[in-house]
């Protein structure tokens, strides 16, 4: 760890080593599991097995309903809320209870209920003084300690059921105890319930009596104040003088409705009469029976003057004679018609007579009503509170009869009920093998782990230094190489293209290889660009699109662009390589910068997909942008269907768009195809930035001309890929220079 450290670099934490030592260690971490596993299951198996039964109450208002209806609940039955089946509970783990249960099962008799008295051995603890002496309790307080441990006693939530729960390493006692208990708490309150109608008949009785005195007093008091006050009742809601009252104001009504009928038919004969009319045509004249005889009368003399004015002369005596009858008939008629109206007016005054005498009595007993209502106020307060009196009597008379039926039928039931009763369970629910070797198992397996990743973090092998430096962890031979020479790279400029990658392939060949590389990268610094081809050809793993990728993983380089100067061959081998960096499980996104659009064929599914140039346009939404690869994990951002013209103008946005991918993936890749070195400065914002130039099938003498002229340009972080390497793909011979 010192070796790492002693740099003053920050390091990073080696998972694939991390990994790789607790894979080292597999076979001790799995035995340990094992012997973990297997002392558990023993365990398991020796321990006794404990059994619980459950048994459930109902609280609930018993009280039965005499009345035979839906009567109200009585005012000494139990508010059934959340506090009550609390109380409930907790009545359920009183002393007394338990006492009583423990007596009659015997169960100070049971070594599991009192260890303390069948153990041959002292308890450590006690000897030690961290524990008090159990043998200084009684016996039977320390069955009810024991019997306490293995009670549970609890409200289901949102009901009014308590459930009793007893653990007991006896399948019978498991069953049997909550369901005693239950049997015993029933018996409680159905004891306590008759104590309660025992009290309350000792109580009501002499207030009863004393009642019954109060109620007589107060009906005589009643009975006095209304016989000396003349206030007699007709019925139980009217009095003597109010049924006067409504009488004469009913025969009143009745007066004066004959008066106005009288006064309107002397009215109408009156009438009648002043006008001329026939008397025949008038109600009260017709109905007479006077004039009914003097009209048949009438009506004779008028056929015989008819008869006999066809045989007899109109001066005829006879003629005469009926003539004069007829005359006489009529006058009769008017003088009954005037009678009858003379008795019409008569009967109006008589009713007109009896209205006034009516409504002097009707004032008279106005005056009566006024005063007896003024004393009726006072029976009201009389007759009230003898009311009052009655119905508490009443009432008190009701529940001491209730009280003492209870107390004679020896009944009264608990306001609770058995819904389910505990049975003797055939599975102990401790211990649990299966799940207790499950869990040992896993602890084991997971602290084995931890203990390995503790070791290699604090040993430093799981430590490596972040970033690019200097000093660089080999992580096969597991020491530090060897410092690069101060002649080839000094410490303030950056290694040249070929040492770069031969560096980096190091750590994948044997180390005879290794040294070798490493001489000739001595000689390659005093070389001219034509000798570093020669160079090259001889450190032929360091062009391969492998060194490549793992270059760019051993360095952790965010951002690479990639030169293709020979077209579509070029951003091949960059597709290529990105593949191969995503099959070391690195992320990488391509983006596709090229104007042939030769990596979205490659790898997107539909070369229309939207890309980069719809990014720059503004036309799609970042997360539309990016695609998988067909053929690998690698992410591609595809050339795009907007103008690249257009796409241009908004090339300021693409510094945003790498830096914003650089912080998603760990490799972004930015494929220019053969772009002009002063193009690339738009993308590389300095010259540090990481060239990659791909040029696969290039001469010699065309390949050291690409890197002196990005040398000249300022680019010194320089990456030749010019064969596919270890990806196996076919190599193509190079061309040399005439």
């Amino acid at each position: 760890m010192s070796g790492v450290n002693g740099s003053n670099q920050d390091v990073d934490i080696d998972l694939g080593r991390i990994i790789a030592a607790v894979w080292e260690r597999k076979a001790r971490i799995i035995g340990a599991t094992v012997i973990a596993a297997a002392v558990a299951l023993v365990g398991a198996s020796l321990m006794k097995p404990s059994y619980k039964g459950e048994t459930r109450l109902l609280i609930e208002s018993r009280s039965p309903n005499l009345s035979g209806g839906e009567g109200a609940p009585q005012a000494n039955d139990p508010v059934l809320d959340s506090l009550n089946v609390t109380s409930q509970a907790q009545l359920l783990q009183s002393s007394d209870l338990i006492k009583r249960v423990v007596r009659e099962l015997k169960l100070a008799q049971l070594k599991e209920f009192d260890p303390a008295a069948q153990s041959l051995l002292p308890d450590p603890l006690v000897l030690i003084g961290l524990k008090q002496d159990p043998m200084t309790l009684e016996a039977e307080d320390r069955v009810i300690q024991e019997f306490r441990d293995k009670l549970q006693v609890y409200p289901v939530e949102n009901s009014r059921v308590i459930a009793i729960e007893f653990s007991s390493h006896d399948q019978r006692l498991a069953a049997d105890i909550p369901n005693r208990m239950a049997e015993v708490y029933l018996e409680i309150q159905s004891g306590a319930k008759l104590d309660t109608h025992s009290e309350t008949a000792r109580w009501l009785e002499p207030e009863i009596v004393r009642l019954t005195g109060k109620v007589q007093e107060a009906e005589k008091k009643v009975a006095d104040y209304r016989s000396s006050n003349g206030l007699f009742q007709t019925t139980e809601t009217n009095s003597f003088s109010t049924q006067q009252l409504n009488d004469i104001s009913t025969e009143l009504a009745r007066v004066r409705a004959e008066r106005a009928n009288a006064e309107a038919r002397a009215e109408n004969v009156r009438a009648a009469l002043k006008a001329g009319r026939a008397s025949d045509t008038l109600t009260d004249v017709v109905g007479s029976q006077v004039i009914q005889r003097l009209k048949e009368a009438e009506a004779n003399l008028q056929a015989q003057i008819s008869d006999q004015s066809t045989q007899l002369l109109e001066g005829h005596p006879r003629l005469k004679g009926l003539r004069a009858q007829l005359g006489g008939i009529r006058q009769q008629i008017d003088s009954e018609t005037k009678k009858i109206l003379a008795s019409l007016e008569n009967d109006a005054e008589v009713a007109r007579l009896r209205e006034r005498q009516l409504m002097t009595q009707l004032n008279g007993l106005k005056a009566d009503s006024a005063k007896s209502g003024e004393e009726e106020v006072g029976l009201r307060a009389l007759e009230r509170e003898a009311t009052a009196q009655r119905q508490l009597l009443e009432t008190y008379l009701a529940r001491f009869r209730e009280a003492t039926s209870r107390l004679d039928s020896n009944a009264s039931p608990a306001d609770a009920r058995i819904v389910s009763r505990a049975v003797e369970p055939s599975e102990p629910y401790f211990p649990k093998i299966i799940p207790i070797v499950t869990v040992v198992s896993l602890a084991t397996f997971i602290f084995g782990c931890l203990i390995v990743m503790i070791i290699e973090l604090f040993s430093g092998r799981a430590l490596r230094p972040s970033g690019v430096g200097d000093v660089e962890f080999d992580r096969e031979a597991k020491t530090l190489p060897a410092p690069v020479p101060a002649a080839v790279a000094p410490a303030d400029s950056p290694l040249p293209v070929h040492q770069m990658q031969a560096e980096a392939a190091r750590f994948d060949v044997r180390e005879a290889a290794a040294k070798a590389r490493a001489k000739v990268s001595e000689k390659f610094v005093s070389t001219t660009a034509e000798e570093r081809v020669e160079q090259v050809e001889a450190q032929d793993e360091g062009f391969t699109i492998g060194s490549v990728a793992r270059y760019l993983e051993r360095y952790d380089v965010p951002v690479a662009i990639a030169i293709s100067p020979g077209g579509d061959e070029g951003s091949t081998a960059t597709v290529m390589l990105a593949r191969e960096i995503a099959e070391q499980g690195r992320t990488v996104a391509l983006i596709d910068m090229t104007g042939s659009a030769c990596p979205t064929r490659l790898m997107a599914e539909n070369p229309k997909l939207p890309g980069i140039t719809d990014l720059l346009c503004g036309e799609t939404a970042f997360g539309d942008a990016i695609h998988r690869d067909r053929l690998s994990d690698a992410h591609i951002i595809p050339h795009g269907a907007s103008d690249p013209g257009k796409a241009m103008r908004g090339a300021d946005r693409l510094t945003m768009i790498i830096d914003a991918l650089a912080d998603a993936y760990d490799l972004v890749l930015v494929e220019c195809g053969p772009a002009e070195i002063s193009g690339v400065s738009r993308l590389a914002r300095d010259e540090t930035a990481d060239i990659i130039l791909s040029v696969p099938g290039f001469m010699d003498d065309e390949v050291a001309k690409l890197v002196t002229d990005f040398e000249m340009a300022g680019y010194r972080h320089l990456l030749v890929m010019s064969e596919a390497g270890d990806l196996h793909s076919p190599r193509r011979g190079r061309r040399r220079a005439a």
